[in-house]
C-alpha cells in the first residue's frame, strides 16, 4: 500500500482510538488533545507541506482523501485540524504559483506551529470580502487589529492565527489586510463561549483583538474590499471549500457504513427472518444514498486535482469550487438522515453514533459558501450581474 494512502497514514487502530475519543470530547465539550498528539506524531500537521520544506508532500487531492478518512472517525477533529491544513494549502498554492511570500509559513508548520483561521464575524455576510475588524496602519508596513472573530476553531491549541481586517485609512480605497498573529501577542482574548449542538470538539471560540500588532513581516496580503479573483483569494477559497467538503464527505461515508451494517444485521419478521439487505425497497434506499455520495466524491476529487494541476478554468473556478463544497455538505446531511431511517429507532438513542453525526453534520449549513451564496455565484457566472437602472443612475450621478 502506498505511503500516501489514507489507510497507511491513518490505519484502523488509529481510527478506533480517534472514534473513542470523539465520544468523550462531544460529551465534555472539549478539544481532544490526544487526537492532536497522535496526529502530530504521525506527521499529519505537515502532510501537505511540499517535500523540499520537510513536509509530507501530499497533493490537495491526496489530502482530501486523508481528511475524509479522518472524519469517518472524528468529524470535529477533522474539521478543526482541517483549518490548519487550509492554511498549509494557502501557503502551498501560493508557492506553487511562483510566489514565495508565504514560504515562511510552511517552514513554521514543519517546525511544529499549529495554524488556525479567523475569518467569520457576527453580522458580516460578505465573509472574506469585507470585515468589521479594524486594521490601523502602524506606519512601518504593519497594522493593529481591533474587533472580534467568531467560530475560531482550535481555540485551545492554535499557536498562530491567520486573521484579516479592514484598513480605512484611505476612505476612497479601503483595503482588507490579511496577516498572522501569535498566541502570545498582547491584546488577544479567547472567550470560553463554545457550547453548540454539534461539532463541539472543534472548540471554535470567539476571539477578540484589542490593537493586536501585526508587523509588516507577518502581513500576508492586502486586497480590495468586495469580490475579487486575486491569487490569495483563490488560494483561500480553493483550500477552504475543498477541505471542508472532504470532512463532511467523511461523515457521509461513515453514515453509509453504519446504514449498510445495520441492514445486513437487522432481520424482517414479515419476511421470515430474512436480513433487511435482501428487501428490494431497502436495497433501493441504500442505493439512493450511495449514488449522490459517490457523485459528490468524484466532483471533489476532480476539483482538487484541477487545483493541483493549475487547470485554466478562469471565471469558472469559483462556481466549481463552491459547487463542490455545497454538493459534499448537502449529500452528507442526506446520508445521515437516510442512515437514521435504515438503522431504525436504535439510531435515535443519544448513545448511538448516528445521534452525534446527526448533530455534527448540521454545522455544514453554516460554512461558507452557503447555498444562497452559491446560487448567486452561479447566476452571475451564467447570466452576468444584475443590470439595475436605478443602480446605474446612482453611479452616473
Amino acid at each position: 500500500m502506498s505511503a500516501t494512502s489514507p489507510r497507511t497514514i491513518l490505519d484502523d487502530d488509529v481510527l478506533a482510538a480517534l472514534r473513542d475519543r470523539a465520544i468523550a470530547a462531544d460529551d465534555d465539550n472539549a478539544f481532544p488533545l490526544g487526537d492532536l498528539e497522535d496526529l502530530r506524531e504521525l506527521g499529519y500537521l505537515r502532510l501537505h507541506v511540499p517535500r523540499q520544506f520537510g513536509g509530507g508532500g501530499l497533493t490537495l487531492e491526496q489530502l482530501v482523501h486523508v481528511q475524509k478518512r479522518l472524519a469517518t472517525a472524528a468529524p470535529a477533529t477533522a474539521l478543526a485540524l482541517g483549518m490548519h491544513q487550509v492554511v498549509t494549502g494557502i501557503a502551498r498554492t501560493t508557492h506553487e504559483r511562483g510566489d514565495a511570500s508565504m514560504d515562511w509559513v510552511l517552514r513554521e508548520i514543519v517546525d511544529g506551529e499549529v495554524y488556525a483561521l479567523g475569518i467569520s464575524e457576527a453580522g458580516n455576510d460578505a465573509v472574506l470580502f469585507d470585515s468589521t475588524v479594524r486594521a490601523e496602519p502602524d506606519g512601518d508596513g504593519g497594522y493593529r487589529l481591533s474587533g472580534t472573530k467568531i467560530f475560531t476553531s482550535l481555540s485551545p491549541v492554535w499557536t498562530r492565527l491567520c486573521v484579516f481586517g479592514r484598513d480605512d485609512s484611505d476612505p476612497e480605497h479601503p483595503r482588507l489586510v490579511h496577516g498572522v498573529v501569535r498566541r502570545d501577542d498582547a491584546g488577544i482574548t479567547i472567550h470560553d463561549d463554545w457550547d453548540t449542538l454539534g461539532m463541539r470538539a472543534t472548540r471554535s471560540c470567539s476571539t477578540t483583538f484589542d490593537h493586536v500588532h501585526v508587523p509588516a513581516s507577518r502581513v500576508l496580503a492586502t486586497l480590495p474590499v468586495g469580490p475579487n479573483a486575486e491569487p490569495f483569494t483563490f488560494a483561500v477559497f480553493a483550500n477552504f471549500l475543498l477541505l471542508i467538503g472532504a470532512a463532511y464527505l467523511g461523515v457521509s461515508e461513515r453514515a453509509l457504513r453504519i446504514a449498510i451494517d445495520a441492514v445486513e444485521q437487522r432481520t424482517s419478521l414479515v419476511a421470515g427472518g430474512a436480513p433487511l439487505s435482501d428487501d428490494e425497497l431497502v436495497r433501493s434506499d441504500v442505493a439512493e444514498l450511495g449514488i449522490p455520495h459517490l457523485s459528490a466524491l468524484v466532483q471533489l476529487e476532480a476539483t482538487a486535482r484541477d487545483v493541483d494541476e493549475q487547470a485554466a478554468h478562469g471565471s469558472a473556478w469559483f462556481p466549481r469550487l463552491t459547487a463542490a463544497k455545497l454538493q459534499a455538505t448537502t449529500v452528507a446531511r442526506r446520508s445521515v438522515e437516510g442512515a437514521l431511517d435504515l438503522v431504525g429507532g436504535a439510531g435515535y438513542r443519544s448513545s448511538h453514533e448516528l445521534s452525534r453525526l446527526s448533530r455534527d453534520v448540521l454545522a455544514s449549513i453554516f460554512h461558507p459558501s452557503q447555498q444562497r451564496s452559491v446560487r448567486r455565484t452561479f447566476a452571475n457566472w451564467l447570466l452576468g450581474p444584475v443590470n439595475r437602472p436605478d443602480a446605474q443612475r446612482a453611479a452616473d450621478d
